[in-house]
C-alpha cells in the first residue's frame, strides 16, 4: 500500500512517500525549484517520490494532507474579525488567497496528480505528533509539539502507545511559543521562518537581561508551561509585522534594521530571549513527563529545532530518553500525515525496539549514479579525475589535513534542514581560520554564525559532554573540559562580537563562543563513506571530528543534483569537490562567464 504525505502553503512545502508503513521517499519542494523555503504546491518533491517508488499516481492508495485548510480559514477569519477594523490591508491581501486556492486542496490535489482516490486531512499537531512518534525507536513516549500554527493550536502535548497517538491538551493561537520566537527574530532584523537560527546562534554573545522584563510584561508563563502572550505588543494577527512600537519602547531600542551592525543590545535581547523559551520549553517537558508517566520523550514542530533549548532538556535528565523528528518543521508535516493515515486512520501496526529509527539517518532524497554524474560532467567539458570508491576516503582526508574546504556530494539527499554529510561543506576542525573562511568566502553569511562539528559516534565522548548519539544534529553540548583552552583574564572580558577572536579550544572551527557544538555523531550503518572518511582522518591525524556545513549560499537552498553542486563550487572560494567518484579541483576549472554573478550580491575583501 503506497501513501503519499504533503505540506503545502505555508512554508517548506514538501512530500513524502510510505509503502506499507516503511519510509520510500521525502523531500521539499525548495530542493527542486531553488526557491528558499518555498512554499508552492510540492509539485517536483511529488514526482521524486513517486519516481522512487517506480510508481505513478495510479498507484497510490491515499493522499494525505497535513492539515485541515477549512479549520485554519475559520482561525484566519475570526481572528481577522476580533482586531477589525484594524488589519484590513493584511486581510484584504491573504483572503483571495484562500478562496481562489487554499480552500480548494482536494479539487488542487486531483487535478495536479490526476487522482481519484482517497484523501485525508490530519490536523496540523496530530501530523507533527506523528511524524515525532511513529518513526520514533520507542513503543511508548510522552509527545510534545510546538511550532507558530496549525489551524488553531500552537503546542500540544499528548502520548503515543503502539500504533495510537493522543493528544491530550493544547494552547491556541494567538498564544504561541514559535510566533513569540519569530517575532523578535523580525525584531532583531532577520527573516522570519528562516532567521531563528541566526537568533539562536546570536543569543551567546549576549547577557539575558531583558529575560525578567519580557517574562513580566510580554509572556504569562505558569508552572505547568501553559502561557500566554501580551498581544499589545504583537502585531502579527491583524497586520502585516510580527511586533509594534509598544515592543520597542519596552525593550528601549528600535527594531534593528536588516543588514545593519549588530550592537550589544540586540545580542542581549536575543540571549534573554532564548532564555526563556529554554525556561518555558523545560516546564511543559516536565508537566508531560508528569502528566503521561513516560520515561521517554518526543519532539516535533519548529521550536523543536532550537537545538540549544533540546540540548538543555537533555542535561536537565526530565526523561531518560529523547528524539526529535529531524525535520521538525512544516516539510516533516508531510511524512507525519501520511503515518498518521497508516498507524492511526488505517490501525496498522508497528515495532520498535527503542533502539533504532525509522528515518534511515534521514538520507531520504534522491541520488546520482557515477554514471549520471559523469554524463554531466563530460557534458559541460569540467574536468575532473575520476577516483575508485575506495579511494575517496583517504583522498578527503589528505585534503582536509591540508586545509582545504570541500565540497561532499554523495548518495541521497537528506531530508530537513540539516546537512548530515550527503550534500555538505567540510573542513578541518582544528584550523583556527575555518570558520571565518567559511562564513565569508564559502557561505556569504554573517561572521558570528557557528559551525557544526561532524563526529564519529565512537569518539563523540572524547570531544563532547555528550554520551548519547545525536545524528540529526539536533543537539548542543560543551566541548570536553580537556579540549578547552585556559582564558587569559583579557580573553574572557572580551564582549559581543570580539568574542570571535578567541581561541576556546583545539577544535576551534566549531566552537562556539560559550564553548558549545550542535552535534552530528556519525555512523557507519546509515552513512558508510562519510564515516570512513573521518575515520581516514582519525588514523591520519588523530583527529575524529570535521567541520560540517550545508552544501549552499547564504539565500540558497541545500543543492540537490550535479549541477546545483558544480555551480555553487564554482560562485565560491571552495578548494574542492568531490561528487560520487569524481574529484574537482577548482585550479583546474576553466573560467566561466555566469560564474561571477555572486559578486553583485557580495562583496568578499
Amino acid at each position: 500500500m503506497y501513501i503519499l504525505g504533503i505540506s503545502a502553503y505555508y512554508h517548506d512545502s514538501a512530500a513524502c512517500l510510505i509503502k506499507d508503513g516503511e519510509i520510500v521517499a521525502a523531500a521539499q519542494e525548495e530542493r527542486f525549484s531553488r526557491k528558499k523555503h518555498d512554499a508552492g504546491f510540492p509539485t517536483s518533491a511529488i514526482a521524486y517520490c513517486l519516481e522512487e517508488a517506480g510508481i505513478t499516481s495510479s498507484g497510490l492508495d491515499y493522499v494525505a494532507f497535513y492539515d485541515k485548510p477549512f479549520l485554519k480559514f475559520e482561525r484566519i477569519l475570526e481572528s481577522y474579525l476580533t482586531y477589525a477594523p484594524k488589519g484590513v490591508r493584511s486581510f484584504l491581501k491573504a483572503v483571495p488567497l484562500w478562496i481562489k486556492k487554499k480552500l480548494w486542496i482536494k479539487e488542487l490535489i486531483k487535478n495536479e496528480l490526476n487522482y481519484e482516490g482517497k484523501i485525508l486531512f490530519p490536523e496540523h499537531h496530530l501530523s507533527h505528533a506523528a511524524s515525532a512518534f511513529y518513526p520514533s525507536p520507542y513503543e511508548e513516549a510522552a509527545i510534545l509539539t510546538m511550532d507558530g500554527v496549525g489551524e488553531w493550536a500552537t503546542t500540544s502535548y499528548g502520548l503515543g502507545e503502539g500504533n495510537k497517538i493522543e493528544l491530550r491538551a493544547e494552547i491556541n493561537f494567538p498564544h504561541s511559543l514559535g510566533l513569540l520566537y519569530s517575532a523578535f527574530t523580525y525584531y532583531l532584523g532577520f527573516k522570519v521562518n528562516s532567521g531563528e537560527y541566526k537568533v539562536m546562534g546570536l543569543a551567546p554573545y549576549g547577557e539575558p537581561k531583558y529575560k525578567d522584563l519580557i517574562f513580566k510584561n510580554v509572556i504569562d508563563v505558569k508552572e505547568d508551561g501553559s502561557f500566554k502572550l501580551n498581544m499589545k505588543y504583537f502585531s502579527y494577527v491583524s497586520g502585516l509585522r510580527m511586533t509594534n512600537k509598544k515592543m520597542e519602547e519596552l525593550l528601549g531600542a528600535p527594531r534593528r534594521k536588516p543588514e545593519s551592525k549588530l550592537e550589544q543590545v540586540y545580542m542581549d535581547i536575543a540571549r534573554s530571549l532564548q532564555e526563556v523559551t529554554e525556561e518555558i520549553v523545560l516546564k511543559m517537558a516536565g508537566y508531560a513527563g508528569k502528566e503521561t508517566g513516560k520515561k521517554n520523550l518526543v519532539l516535533a514542530g519548529g521550536v523543536a529545532l532550537n537545538c540549544v533549548a533540546n540540548g538543555k532538556l537533555l542535561r536537565e535528565k526530565i526523561f531518560e530518553n529523547i528524539w526529535i523528528q529531524p525535520a521538525s518543521g512544516d516539510a516533516g508535516g508531510a511524512l507525519g500525515a501520511a503515518l498518521a493515515v497508516w498507524h492511526d486512520y488505517l490501525g496498522n501496526g508497528r515495532k520498535a525496539d527503542n533502539k533504532k529509527d525509522r528515518m534511515s539517518g534521514g538520507y531520504l532524497g534522491p541520488s546520482f549514479s557515477t554514471e549520471e554524474v559523469k554524463k554531466y560532467l563530460d557534458g559541460h567539458n569540467i574536468f575532473y579525475q575520476e577516483l575508485r570508491r575506495e579511494e575517496i576516503p583517504s583522498k578527503t582526508a589528505e585534503l582536509l589535513k591540508k586545509q582545504n574546504v570541500i565540497g561532499w556530494f554523495q548518495g541521497r539527499m537528506e531530508f530537513g534542514p540539516r546537512a548530515l554529510g550527503a550534500r555538505s561543506i567540510i573542513g578541518d576542525a582544528r584550523s583556527s581560520e575555518m570558520q571565518r573562511k567559511m562564513n565569508l568566502k564559502i557561505k556569504f553569511r554573517e561572521s558570528f554564525r557557528p559551525f557544526a562539528p561532524s563526529v564519529l559516534i565512537e569518539k563523540v565522548s572524547e570531544y563532547f559532554d555528550l554520551e548519547i548519539e545525536s545524528p540529526y544534529m539536533l543537539l548542543v553540548a560543551q566541548i570536553t573540559a580537556k579540549r578547552r583552552k585556559n582564558l587569559s583574564g583579557e580573553e574572557k572580558n572580551k564582549a559581543g562580537l570580539e568574542r570571535l577572536q578567541v581561541m576556546r579550544s583545539d577544535i576551534p572551527a566549531i566552537t562556539h563562543v560559550d564553548s558549545s557544538a550542535r552535534i552530528q555523531t556519525v555512523h557507519k550503518e546509515t552513512n558508510p563513506l562519510y564515516h570512513k572518511m573521518i575515520s581516514e582522518l582519525d588514523k591520519m591525524e588523530g583527529c575524529g571530528v570535521i567541520v560540517n556545513t550545508s552544501f549552499n549560499v547564504r539565500g540558497e537552498p541545500i543543492v540537490s543534483t550535479p549541477e546545483d553542486a558544480y555551480k555553487c563550487f564554482m560562485r565560491t572560494r571552495m578548494d574542492y569537490l568531490i561528487m560520487e567518484n569524481f574529484i574537482l579541483d577548482k585550479r583546474e576549472q576553466p573560467e566561466r562567464s555566469d560564474d561571477t554573478d555572486w559578486k553583485k550580491e557580495f562583496e568578499l575583501d
